[in-house]
């Protein structure tokens, strides 16, 4: 069978060989009728000897047409060219960029402009949608991501007038019990992608892959004048607690706000700009240290067993972190220096009273800083993004979680 068209001149040679095939099927019929209309004599007999000797002349065995064909069409046609098969130089490219080394394809994607993209979409988040578009375009985005709007305060589309009310989404005071016989709680909802001890100054964004605890949180103040010890253990206020870690991952779809995990009290908020890239579990695998990369807010501070600290880290598209009782904030800037870091001490000098914002429903006493109640609601994501629990307790507390686990607000997370 000819798999290409032959181009030029192999083509009317093609042509040609058919035409033959055709004429000399037709011979046989042809000499017949001849010799019924000339009886044997005359014309019909010079017709019946034209028909004789085109019959002979064209008799080809058709497997070495076949031949012929097969060898036109091999030595003269050429594939189509790559503006007339699509499909076929995209699975080209695709492969090409597949065959490119992992390091160089990370490098890539860190190249990518995604703080300018998180701006774009977070004025794109702003704009007023008409009535009649709103209800088409947030059921796209339920069904595509499986948001359960049943659980929501509001549950008619029609009365959020944006995306960014939509990802902003209040719930039902009833749907997330907070409970009460753990001492510490999941603040978001999500999935639980790592959790367990701290080792070597080391955390585990997922499995098998770290990043730097100090580079995560920024420098500390030391707590001894011992030089020679470790990150880690600057951070432990007593030799028989040992520093655990939870990541928790908040798909698109998840409830948006992130609530206080237990009662403890911040002492200090610090804002890294950084880049916006996803924080996806597929993503978090091929880029170390992407938590210390990424922009984040680490809220710091005491609870009941020590040291605490709650970080809320960017994505793509989630460059507005939000914290309600700190009006200052402000993440994804225009501009910013890489490695740099703001601070803001929630500490007032003597017995100032530092005032919360009624939103987060905290409240402040003695100037020691802000106190949060376990459960109360802290601050919100656009979309979705990550919180990083990291807190000191004793050696015997337990996690009653499992990796890849769904999670909520309220539910336990650990016990002593």
């Amino acid at each position: 069978m000819v798999s290409f068209l032959p181009r030029d001149g192999s083509r009317l040679r093609e042509r040609d060989l058919l035409r033959q095939v055709r004429r000399q099927r037709r011979a046989p019929y042809a000499e017949k009728e001849s010799e019924k209309d000339g009886g044997g004599g005359g014309r019909g007999a010079r017709m019946s000897a034209r028909f004789r000797w085109e019959r002979k002349r064209l008799q080809v065995p058709r497997l070495a047409l076949r031949q012929r064909l097969s060898g036109f069409s091999g030595s003269t046609s050429r594939p189509a060219p790559w503006r007339r098969r699509p499909i076929a130089f995209l699975c080209y490219i695709l492969s090409v960029s597949a065959l490119r080394p992992l390091a160089n394809r990370v490098a890539l994607y860190r190249s990518f402009p995604t703080r300018i993209l998180s701006r774009a979409w977070g004025r794109l988040n702003g704009v007023e949608l008409p009535t009649w578009l709103r209800k088409p375009v947030y059921s796209l985005y339920i069904w595509t991501f499986g948001v359960n709007m049943q659980e929501a305060a509001v549950e008619d589309l029609h009365h959020y007038k944006n995306l960014g009310e939509f990802f902003r989404r209040r719930l039902k005071p009833a749907v997330r019990p907070v409970c009460a016989s753990s001492c510490l709680i999941s603040p978001a909802d999500g999935r639980i992608l790592h959790f367990g001890r701290v080792k070597n100054s080391e955390v585990e964004q997922v499995k098998g892959v770290t990043y730097s605890l100090e580079n995560f949180l920024g420098p500390q103040k030391r707590r001894s004048n011992d030089s020679s010890s470790s990150f880690r253990d600057l951070l432990l206020s007593s030799p028989d607690n040992d520093l655990f870690h939870v990541v928790i991952y908040l798909a698109p779809g998840d409830y948006h706000c992130f609530h206080s995990p237990t009662d403890w009290r911040v002492e200090l908020r610090r804002h890294f700009p950084g880049s916006l890239m996803s924080v996806n579990p597929g993503v978090a695998r091929l880029i170390k240290e992407l938590f210390c990369l990424n922009e984040r807010v680490a809220l710091t501070g005491q609870w009941q067993h020590g040291f605490f600290s709650l970080t809320a880290v960017g994505a793509t598209n989630v460059g507005s972190i939000r914290v309600y009782f700190d009006q200052e904030l402000h993440t994804n800037a225009p501009r910013y220096s890489k490695g740099s870091f703001h601070d803001r001490s929630y500490v007032a000098p003597g017995d100032k009273e530092l005032r919360a914002g009624e939103e987060g429903g905290v409240v402040s006493v003695e100037g020691r800083g802000v106190t949060l109640q376990k459960g109360a609601v802290l601050g919100e994501f656009n979309l979705g993004s990550t919180i990083v629990l990291l807190f000191e307790a004793p050696k015997d507390f337990s996690f009653s979680l499992r990796p890849g686990q769904q999670i909520r607000v309220g539910e336990g997370l650990g016990s002593l």
